[in-house]
């Protein structure tokens, strides 16, 4: 691995510094377009290519305290979630930066620790707001209407910006990466339409009153539906304000606009339209998802029949199978468990074809020496093999020779095995027309002994009549080429039975590299649509949650301010507490060093996805609409706002008359509010632990030549 490193300033906090260091690795990962890096070893000069936080921390050297509990963090929340890595990752090296400011400016930890907690838990419930629901989508289900069908151009995605490919506006910026996906957006009504943008620069805006005249420029705005919703707030300062667009809470949870002619009611029912939102720009692993719910539910409502029971999407009945080195064109769904075996199996599965198989399920490994986890020998029998003289191997062949007496007893030809199975097992099953197949998901087995009626059985001596499958059927997947089936030495089968429910998705790729990463991003695309159905809402996405968050935060420091004034005037005479006094004079410079971890999401998420060319010019452009929502007087209210433009007929006069729904960007909700508190987390954690270690040093101690160090990533 090639070595990272930053000088590492002694008289500043270590381990925020560490965090930084870290956290930095990983921040073109924000966003939905993610430049590729590439991580070589120094040892034996191989290199893997990654776009992910999770394979990132898989490459580098961890070993520091700080190390372990950053990727402990990152780790937790991809097992939870498989989602929101990114973020977390950002937002740990900004709020570090944001927690060693605060030191800088002499703010106790103490402080900056209850301050930053109250800061998060506030813009938690703020962002409520932008809460939409998702009601009944799976009712529609079995129109025409898919997510594969639809046509696609290209844009740059982008969550304030959305510039419009056939303007002069776009970026000199490649966005081909290797690993990126294809941004594309798409309209529910099959036609293309460009992604609208929450946020427009000035002369775009000045531009508008030309939009007739010119129909060669498309007005877009960032997130947009006709179907979103705000949670009810009974006590939000922002929603009872009077307004002439007032946002009003209906008694059934959605929120009304008032003062258009015709009233909004915002929420999603559409299983496409939340399958764009949440694609992110990603439509080709997003369509392979909307595959797998559609067959999931085409075999919920066979099984069903005329029961009404509601669909649930079971992620747990999809996998993948990649194959590396076959064209994209073969990554496809299919229902049943899609696997590949050796080459050396085409003659056999040519046999079993077109006819039903029995099959035996074993939990374990099937070796000779497998015990289950907790068997305790018995540990008064002995046995004696050295004065016998029989060979090494021969108890082994004496196992294997058994294992056949009970495939041939029960006429078995098809063993799934979750474990390992001995290779001399297989070749011996081979020649005898039998098919085994170990390192099979506990899932897929379960999946196999609901649907033929097979038990599992832990070994293969606990086979009898009852434990065994019938129905099953095994036959090659597809017909790949000869000259791919050669370089890749495998071939790929399908293994089904009725009423299974298993949905195989086939991920192919001809560069090798890539193949992880287009896993990953299936994976990534399928959870987010889980997590949005299991919760039954989403976030308005794009940005929109971290600018509210970025504007709550400014308004709270500007409160702050004031009451701050009063404090250092006596105004809070009754206040004897160290702690109280020391909140109300630092609360100011927390709330706002806070607030800069925003700014720097924002601005970085911008800059990736090439909406600006330089975070600079990003954060420049996000302050014009913080000023905006200031004077606003409700930033809330302004973000909803600039969503109802929209209905006004903002988009390209060219092909108004054939939008049925302009399309929509969401974020999922849990995943999202929890990477953020495993980032504050992590960083007061780091903060408070290290503070242990490091209060007390005098700078005086200090020789020169130990205040640098280097910190090797």
């Amino acid at each position: 691995m090639v070595m990272a490193c930053r000088v590492i300033n002694k008289r500043r906090h270590m381990g925020l510094q560490q965090l930084s260091s870290f956290a930095g690795t990983g921040r073109t990962f924000l966003g939905p377009v993610k430049s590729s890096k590439f991580i070589i070893d120094e040892e034996c000069h191989e290199s893997v290519l990654i776009s992910s936080t999770i394979r990132l921390l898989e490459s580098l050297d961890l070993t520091s305290a700080v190390g372990q509990l950053l990727n402990e963090a990152v780790q937790a929340q991809n097992n939870t979630y498989k989602t929101g890595t990114s973020t977390l990752l950002f937002l740990v090296g900004a709020w570090s930066s944001a927690a060693e400011e605060c030191l800088h400016l002499g703010v106790p930890i103490s402080v900056i620790v209850s301050v930053m907690s109250e800061g998060l838990n506030s813009c938690i419930k703020e962002v409520v707001s932008l809460q939409v629901p998702i009601y009944n989508v799976f009712d529609h289900l079995d129109s025409t209407k898919t997510f594969s069908g639809l046509e696609t151009f290209n844009i740059s995605l982008c969550p304030f910006l959305q510039i419009p490919s056939d303007t002069g506006l776009q970026k000199e910026r490649d966005l081909n990466d290797v690993a990126s996906p294809s941004l594309t957006t798409y309209s529910l009504s099959g036609i293309p339409v460009k992604s609208p943008k929450l946020f427009r620069r000035q002369t775009e805006v000045e531009a508008d009153k030309n939009t007739l005249q010119n129909p060669q420029t498309l007005k877009n705005s960032l997130l947009a539906s006709s179907h979103y919703r705000k949670s009810i707030l009974i006590h939000s300062r922002h929603f009872n304000r009077t307004a002439n667009n007032q946002w009003i809470n209906k008694p059934d949870g959605f929120l009304e606009q008032h003062g258009a002619a015709t009233p909004n009611t915002y929420r999603c029912n559409d299983l496409v339209e939340l399958e764009m939102g949440l694609s992110h720009g990603d439509h080709n692993s997003m369509k392979l998802v909307d595959e797998a719910v559609r067959l999931q539910y085409q075999n919920a409502s066979i099984q069903q029949g005329n029961c009404t029971m509601p669909f649930r999407f079971d992620i747990s009945r999809i996998f993948t199978c990649c194959l590396p080195g076959v064209p994209e064109t073969f990554s496809c769904v299919c229902p049943g468990f899609i696997t590949v075996v050796s080459i050396s199996n085409t003659t056999l599965i040519k046999e079993l074809e077109n006819q039903p198989v029995r099959v035996i399920l074993i939990e374990g490994d099937l070796t000779e020496n497998y015990r289950h986890l907790g068997f305790n020998k018995a540990t008064n029998i002995n046995t004696l093999l050295e004065s016998m003289k029989i060979q090494q191997n021969s108890s082994e062949e004496v196992w294997t020779n058994y294992v056949l007496q009970v495939l041939i007893k029960f006429n078995v030809n098809l063993v799934l095995v979750q474990g390992n199975v001995s290779e001399h097992l297989i070749e011996r099953c081979i020649h005898s027309k039998r098919l085994v197949i170990g390192s099979v998901n506990s899932t897929v087995m379960q999946a196999f002994a609901e649907a033929s009626g097979a038990v599992q059985v832990t070994y293969i001596t606990q086979v009898n009549e009852n434990c065994v499958g019938n129905g099953i059927y095994v036959a090659f997947w597809r017909s790949i080429p000869s000259d791919v089936i050669d370089r890749i030495n495998v071939i790929t089968i399908v293994i089904k039975t009725e009423g299974i429910n298993l949905v195989t998705v086939v991920l192919t790729s001809p560069v090798t590299a890539q193949m992880q990463t287009k896993e990953d991003r299936f994976w990534t695309c399928a959870y987010r649509l889980y997590h949005a159905l299991r919760e039954q809402k989403v976030f308005l996405g794009g940005g929109a949650v971290e600018f509210l968050c970025l504007s709550h935060l400014q308004i709270l420091a500007g409160q702050s301010l004031s009451k701050r004034n009063h404090v250092c005037s006596g105004w809070l005479h009754n206040t004897s507490s160290w702690l109280a006094s020391s909140l109300a004079l630092y609360r100011p410079t927390v709330l706002n060093c806070l607030a800069n971890g925003w700014h720097r999401y924002l601005s970085t998420l911008m800059y990736n996805t090439a909406c600006c060319s330089s975070e600079f010019e990003a954060s420049t452009f996000i302050q014009q609409h913080l000023q905006n929502a200031r004077d606003s007087g409700s930033p809330s209210s302004y973000i909803l706002n600039e969503y109802s433009k929209l209905n006004s007929g903002i988009f390209n006069p060219s092909i108004s008359n054939k939008l049925e729904q302009i399309p929509s960007i969401y974020d999922i909700i849990i995943p999202k509010i929890e990477a953020w508190r495993r980032a504050l987390d992590l960083v007061l954690l780091v903060l408070q632990t290290d503070s242990e270690i490091i209060t007390g040093l005098g700078h005086t101690q200090l020789n020169s030549h130990e205040t640098e160090g280097f910190l090797f990533l």
